[in-house]
């Protein structure tokens, strides 16, 4: 190789070296405020935010790198959910992802404008969080997980599998208002089905064994469990409580019949937090909230546990274990 182009090529490669450092540190590192009202140390919780941060980064995104994501946890308390909604709205990040309707609410209240992503939320439009779900029409936007009407299809999916049950109670957020509305969807099935249908609101986990038991203290009782942060991070005492009352019940997410629980109706929340990620991805890549439809689940899945079944005295029908999506020995 002739000396002036050997120095040529080395002087093109010493120039395009700090070009290439200078190029990495100017990416734009980008901030995503998530807001989550269930306990950080639930294994629950941990799935789906690595299914979110996992999905990110098949698309480019990487905290450390591209991307800073600043969390709030606030389990099932209301006031740590308002606190965590305004502090993340201080920081001033590009979008916000949320779980369920009460720290959707709390978002709304503390922005009109910042981009929001939402997953695990019933009923959008009837809450007041979107326009419509093809055009949202706002700042908001993401993934709903049941309409009002479920409360009925729970009621029905419970007498099936528990035909002596003649009372119902809905356990449910008295002041979440889809949890609301499942009841009375509930209610309104009850009739055909020869069931009386209560309302158990919990504002508390303080609230749970004393409203099971004192609704267990008739016979002939069942329960629906509506998909709230106070039940969800109380799963555990629930399904413990039904089984010691005697009381059959069906839950909205798979996770509490594999804990124990007799029978769930609901979809798969992993994938919604995916789903999550890739509207994150379209919105920093400038797209608007409300020009991205909401999306529901595409199938619901039934899932029985026989073991609980059998130990509340059950005899599951064979025509409804076969038409489960998954059956638990």
């Amino acid at each position: 190789m002739k000396r002036r182009k050997f120095i040529t090529l080395i002087g093109g490669a010493a120039a395009a070296w700090p070009l290439a450092a200078r190029t990495q540190q100017a990416e734009r590192v980008r901030r995503i405020g998530m807001l989550i009202p269930f306990r950080e140390n639930d294994p629950e919780t941990q799935a789906r935010l690595a299914a979110f941060k996992q999905q990110l980064q098949k698309l480019g995104w990487a905290e450390g790198r591209n991307l800073r994501i600043d969390y709030r946890f606030a389990g099932d308390n209301i006031e740590r959910i308002r606190i965590g909604a305004e502090e993340l709205v201080a920081v001033a990040p590009d979008v916000i992802v949320v779980y369920a309707n009460p720290a959707v609410a709390a978002l709304r209240q503390a922005t009109r404008v910042m981009p929001i992503v939402f997953a695990q939320v019933s009923d959008p439009v009837g809450s007041g969080f979107v326009t419509s779900l093809a055009r949202p029409g706002g700042n908001i936007t993401g993934f709903q997980n049941f309409e009002p009407e479920i409360g009925g299809k729970w009621l029905e999916v419970l007498k099936q599998i528990a035909p002596a049950v003649r009372r119902v109670a809905v356990v449910h957020g008295p002041d979440i208002a889809v949890n609301v509305a499942f009841l009375h969807a509930a209610e309104a099935a009850s009739t055909p089905l020869g069931i009386t249908v209560t309302a158990a609101g919990v504002r508390s986990g303080d609230d749970i064994e004393s409203t099971l038991a004192a609704f267990a203290r008739e016979p002939n009782g069942g329960l629906i469990v509506a998909p709230s942060p106070i039940n969800l991070t109380n799963r555990e005492l629930i399904i413990a409580s039904a089984a010691q009352l005697g009381l059959p019940a069906i839950y909205p997410y798979s996770y509490f019949t594999k804990s124990g629980g007799l029978a769930s109706y609901g979809f798969d929340q992993i994938e919604q937090s995916r789903g999550a990620a890739s509207y994150v991805d379209r919105i920093l890549k400038g797209e608007k909230p409300a020009d991205l439809p909401v999306q529901a689940p595409t199938k619901y899945e039934l899932i029985i546990n026989l073991k609980t079944a059998r130990a509340l005295g059950l005899t599951v029908p064979q025509a409804l274990q076969a038409s489960a999506d998954e059956v638990i020995e």
